[in-house]
């Protein structure tokens, strides 16, 4: 008999800001996951790339900038989010598949390059908020904007901005699903999905790049998981962060939820999404609960022990 299935969204900043940084993090994570797998779970993996998209977004378009004479152009973000996908999911198998092997288990760990439909009339488009890239000069920021692009000021210079739309429709959904069926470990989606928009029977790359968490529910539906399971930087959402009026939320009901939305009290980068995510999944389907908490806690929030549960 299969185990519950869970897809587990393992957040920003996990993997660090460098190559060895990354081994360390990426093994950090086999070990909570293959945890998960011990315990009879059928588990789908995905995962944030900040920074990891950022960096390179920019060593792709600093070289580009630097060798334009011999012929090489500026990588699309859609490009960008492929390549992330590609090497931290090579990381990230390769990290479970060893830690699996260790504790005595056989089970294929694959990673799926994930394509994820946006909308092009999206209010995103219209409202980016998104940084990505290097610091730019004014000169730099005004042909950005002379592109159609978005800049922000940042510090002392400027930023490119990007669109964070809604996720609509995950391209790759059968695969996964035939390949977790299968009794695989599937990682997929990751940074959030490469965002592309429909025209006629082509997929173009979006300049966007979609809220990891969005797509993690987006995910967990339509694989019609038991469970979605959120692992950041805190054992559990607090409600108003690092003021006197800090509470840690233990259990959250639809309807609580919906009202902290509504008036505010989690940070916006990190607690809004995460429990605007799992509200989503939960009622998009019956018999489902999302869990927030900690990557060394993963096991123990969906026994119940510690961490955010929303049902």
């Amino acid at each position: 008999m299969k185990g519950k299935k869970i897809v587990v969204a393992i957040g920003r900043n996990a993997f660090g800001t460098n190559l060895p940084e990354q081994q360390k993090g990426v093994a950090a994570a086999a070990s909570a996951i293959v945890d998960l797998v011990e315990a009879k779970y059928q588990v789908v993996l995905t995962h944030s790339n900040g920074p990891q998209v950022g960096m390179i977004h920019t060593a792709m378009n600093e070289f580009a900038k630097n060798h334009s004479q011999d012929g090489f152009t500026a990588s699309p973000m859609s490009v960008c989010s492929a390549m992330s996908q590609g090497f931290m999911g090579f990381d990230l198998q390769n990290a479970i598949r060893t830690e699996l092997l260790n504790r005595g288990i056989y089970k294929p760990v694959c990673t799926i390059i994930t394509q994820v439909k946006v909308d092009p009339f999206d209010a995103a488009f219209n409202h980016p908020m998104k940084t990505i890239g290097r610091i730019l000069t004014k000169e730099e920021a005004d042909a950005e904007v002379a592109k159609g692009n978005y800049v922000t000021e940042k510090g002392e210079g400027y930023q490119r901005i990007i669109a964070s739309p809604t996720p609509i429709e995950i391209y790759e959904i059968d695969s996964i699903k035939a390949l977790s069926d299968a009794g695989q470990i599937v990682i997929a989606g990751g940074g959030g999905g490469i965002p592309v928009l429909e025209q006629g029977t082509r997929l173009k790359g979006a300049s966007a790049v979609i809220e990891k968490d969005a797509t993690a529910a987006k995910l967990a539906h339509e694989l019609d998981a038991d469970a979605l399971l959120i692992l950041t930087a805190t054992d559990c959402l607090l409600l108003h962060e690092k003021t006197e009026q800090e509470q840690p939320l233990a259990h959250v009901s639809v309807t609580e939820g919906l009202k902290i939305l509504e008036e505010g009290g989690l940070s916006q980068s990190g607690g809004m999404p995460k429990l605007a995510a799992g509200i989503n999944f939960v009622t998009s389907g019956t018999d489902r609960k999302a869990y927030i908490t900690s990557l060394p806690n993963a096991l123990k929030a969906v026994q119940g022990k510690i961490g955010t549960v929303i049902e």
